[in-house]
């Protein structure tokens, strides 16, 4: 039988592989390391959305959009993913800018949607100029920024004075439905990943979920980045929060 061959490129790959595994179980990852994770999960992003949230993921998008999107707004869509909180702003009348750091995901939106403008980008770094958004919408994604507080402000950066952002992310109940959520998201979501590409992401989403801000802390964190009227809206019993608030003047 044939020894097998391992160049030090291979041996490299299956450290980073390693590695990442290892930082997805503590729920931290590196920018490149997130930005490889959704690369592999772009093909099934959609269908697992679906299938944790039971569907209801588009609802909260509706409710993002309805909250903070009017007729005639310049909307930046920051940590775009598949593009469907862009969609919806666009469905509303705005003028739709979405942004995420995976080609892959990017390529899935740009083949939901030629109306809105897709771009490649980093929101730690975003390539707009001060104040030229009226809306900033981001959909589960600020728990994958590198620099939380680096990202808001930077958010802020881009919206005119008075313009609005809304903000959608899973959190961690402590009422009734706690028991539950530990259920779903720490053994059957981990275990739905292990069969599709890119599994150990779903093994990163509830550790990640388990080291972001409460809902009271972000919205502390979202007036510290210059945000003002900051407020929260949960969903499905603690499961998810809507922020809402308005660039400070």
């Amino acid at each position: 039988m044939g020894r097998l061959e391992v160049n030090d490129e291979s041996e490299a790959v299956i450290a980073t592989h390693v590695t990442e595994a290892r930082s997805a179980e503590t729920g931290r990852l590196p920018a490149d390391g997130v930005q490889r994770m959704f690369d592999r999960i772009a093909p099934v992003y959609d269908a697992m959305n679906r299938v944790m949230t039971a569907g209801l993921d588009r609802r909260w998008r509706r409710i993002t959009v309805e909250q903070v999107v009017r007729n005639g707004d310049r909307v930046l869509d920051a940590c775009c993913g598949t593009g469907d909180l862009a969609i919806a702003a666009r469905g509303r009348g705005a003028d739709v800018v979405g942004l995420d750091f995976s080609e892959p995901m990017l390529e899935r939106a740009r083949s939901k949607s030629r109306e809105i403008e897709w771009v490649r980008g980093d929101v730690l770094a975003l390539p707009f100029d001060d104040a030229s958004f009226d809306a900033v919408t981001v959909g589960f994604g600020v728990r994958n920024v590198e620099d939380l507080e680096a990202g808001l402000r930077e958010l802020r950066r881009v919206l005119r004075p008075g313009g609005r952002i809304g903000i959608l992310e899973i959190t961690h109940p402590r009422g009734a439905l706690a028991p539950f959520y530990r259920l779903w998201f720490d053994r059957v979501v981990p275990a739905i990943g292990r069969v599709v590409p890119g599994g150990a992401a779903y093994t990163y989403l509830p550790a990640s979920v388990r080291r972001f801000p409460a809902p009271q802390e972000l919205a502390a964190l979202l007036e510290d980045a210059g945000f003002a009227t900051v407020r929260f809206r949960l969903f499905a019993g603690g499961i998810v929060a809507l922020h809402v608030a308005e660039a400070g003047q």
